[in-house]
């Protein structure tokens, strides 16, 4: 049987991690597949997963008063989707919506969440990768309040 050990350890998110560590994350590890339109979480729902995006893309939206939901970014192949299942109270502040059929692959965060009480190494390998992840989103963040509400 395959699994999906050689996908992950090739992704730059993972790339590097012990083989203890990698071996850990792909017991937590599952392929799906999210039809256009479909949710791969809403806003508010228990956060029990992140994801790497295989391919496809992802519109992260948040729901913005007699707007609906508006796209706060775009995601897509080799991209990270998800960290609220690292903080409590575990629950999603957005809406995560494919935009196109889209592969990837799901981790399983209360899996990963009890790996990591047992085994700190493997806790603070992830937090550092995901404060990473974190920070790229804030920055981008950033530049696009800027292109929006900068001046003319």
């Amino acid at each position: 049987m395959e699994t999906l050990e050689p996908i992950l350890a090739q992704h730059p998110f993972l790339a590097g991690l012990k083989k203890e560590y990698m071996d850990l994350v792909v017991g937590c590890a599952s392929n799906v597949r999210v039809n256009a339109d479909d949710l791969f979480f809403h806003e508010g729902d228990e956060a029990d997963k992140f994801y790497i995006v295989r391919s496809g893309k992802i519109v992260v939206e948040m729901h913005v008063p007699g707007k609906g939901g508006v796209g706060i970014q775009t995601l897509s192949d080799g991209d990270v989707l998800g960290w609220s299942w690292l903080f409590p109270p575990y629950k999603w502040h957005f809406d995560a919506r494919a935009l196109e059929l889209t592969r990837a692959i799901a981790l399983d965060g209360k899996c990963l969440r009890n790996k990591c009480e047992n085994d700190t190494g493997l806790g603070y390998e992830l937090l550092k990768r995901f404060s990473q992840v974190m920070e790229n989103r804030i920055s981008s963040m950033r530049i696009q309040l800027l292109d929006m509400y900068g001046e003319k």
